[in-house]
């Protein structure tokens, strides 16, 4: 029997739900490429185009769907949206775990990528059971929850891919359909139909939160920053496990262990440094912080020919997850209370187009610079890294240049009335307010 929608159970069982989801991606993550290899019959460099398009067809799934459902939830409740995405995930691993061509592999990740609202929705029905002061502390558990999927999910499918590259696909399979299961016994409706609103076309569009921050230039310029800096970082989940095959012959187990530990650098960095170093050194030092880092890893990375450097620059480039949450705390400073909701879907917008065009130009960079022999001057499998690089001193600047012209060092909150909060969209993660050290505000109960 279903537990209450306000009991601890109930977070628990949304909580678990978000880490299974994780842990099945991160899980299929280090064979990838050979199962790809197989079917194609084609190089290291022939594979990483096609995972290129993969992730490419994922994402633009999720940019396009992702409202879509998001809508539909407000519509018809949370749980039949999350219960149909867990179904979808579980069809999904099942056709590419079985799958004997590359269309089912694309098949596969389409499905994958509608399916991906299972954690945007997740989102919301946490909103709807938790009170404005404690969305803050929950939201940050979400986070959580995701980076622990992503660290043992990579781990787990690496050491399952050394008995064949199909076998991180059921495990996935199995994964998502306990998480059916689950869902199904145990978790309530979060959303009252005296809540519920009709579906809108309208606001379904994903381009529609994007035009509406039209008149706030401050923040177009912030965001313009920070789909440079994403679009960057995308070269890392696009080739990185192609690039450690090529250069220093990986196994899966291999790259299932380096991701884990990039993921536990990366999740520590954003659980413990960002609020640290906001408060020691502000929201704008701590985003050049975090770029610094980024480019210092991925040039770094581009050049290396051994393990050691790699596992160094890896968990230096952990560090540049600070910058992500400090650029979206400081954006959350220029917009009012009552339309924090309003620029998520902003910045998640800008997330997804990045995240669209990304893995294309990392995959394509790496095929090309890989497919002359090793040693010669046109092998360079490191570019994509180096591109990377390059960006995000690109992004750098563009963001020093956004500071000085608007004074973002002094600039004070355009906001300090207390509003009553809109309630992001499904799918958005809703800033809560920051005071001006970008802190968050506690409210009484009630308000």
């Amino acid at each position: 029997m279903p537990v209450s929608p306000q009991s601890n159970l109930t977070l628990a069982c949304v909580l678990i739900t978000i880490f299974l989801d994780m842990l099945g991606y991160g899980i299929i993550l280090p064979v990838l490429p050979q199962l790809i290899g197989q079917l194609s019959g084609g190089s290291v460099a022939e594979a990483a185009v096609i995972g290129g398009y993969l992730v490419f067809a994922y994402s633009l799934m999720q940019f396009l769907f992702g409202p879509a459902l998001g809508n539909l939830s407000d519509r018809f409740g949370r749980r039949p949206i999350i219960l149909i995405a867990l179904a979808g995930l579980t069809i999904d691993y099942t056709i590419m775990g079985f799958a004997n061509s590359l269309v089912l592999i694309f098949i596969g990740h389409t499905i994958a990528g509608i399916s991906g609202a299972s954690v945007a929705t997740a989102t919301a029905y946490i909103a709807d059971i938790t009170p404005r002061e404690k969305r803050a502390h929950r939201f940050g558990l979400i986070g959580a929850a995701f980076g622990l999927g992503f660290i043992f999910g990579p781990v787990v499918g690496g050491l399952l891919g050394e008995l064949g590259p199909r076998w991180p696909f059921y495990a996935a399979a199995v994964l998502a359909g306990a998480n059916l299961l689950f869902g199904f016994f145990v978790l309530p409706e979060s959303l009252g139909k005296d809540k519920r609103r009709p579906f809108d076309i309208r606001r379904a569009n994903p381009f529609g939160v994007l035009l509406s921050l039209s008149k706030n230039p401050v923040v177009l310029w912030l965001l313009g920053t920070l789909g440079i800096f994403v679009l960057a970082s995308q070269s890392f989940p696009s080739v990185w496990n192609f690039f450690t095959i090529e250069v220093l012959s990986f196994s899966s187990a291999q790259i299932g262990v380096a991701l884990g530990c990039f993921g536990i650098g990366f999740a520590a960095s954003q659980a413990l440094l960002v609020g640290l170093l906001t408060k020691r050194i502000g929201e704008w030092s701590t985003v050049l912080l975090g770029m610094l880092a980024a480019s210092i890893a991925f040039i770094g990375t581009a050049s290396i020919h051994s393990e050691i450097p790699l596992y160094f620059f890896l968990i230096f480039g952990s560090l540049a997850g600070v910058a992500g949450p400090a650029i979206n705390s400081l954006m959350s400073r220029q917009v009012p209370d009552d339309a924090q909701g309003e620029l998520q879907g902003a910045i998640n917008a800008t997330n997804s187009l990045a995240s669209i065009l990304g893995p294309l130009l990392a995959t394509q960079l790496f095929s090309h610079f890989t497919q002359a022999a090793p040693g010669t001057p046109g092998y360079f499998p490191g570019a994509p890294f180096l591109g990377a690089g390059i960006l995000v001193i690109v992004a750098a600047v563009l963001f020093i240049y956004t500071v000085r012209r608007f004074d973002l060092m002094h600039r004070p909150r355009v906001a300090k009335k207390d509003h009553v909060h809109e309630m992001a969209q499904p799918g958005q993660q809703q800033t809560p307010p920051h005071d001006e050290n970008g802190d968050p505000l506690e409210r009484p109960a009630g308000q």
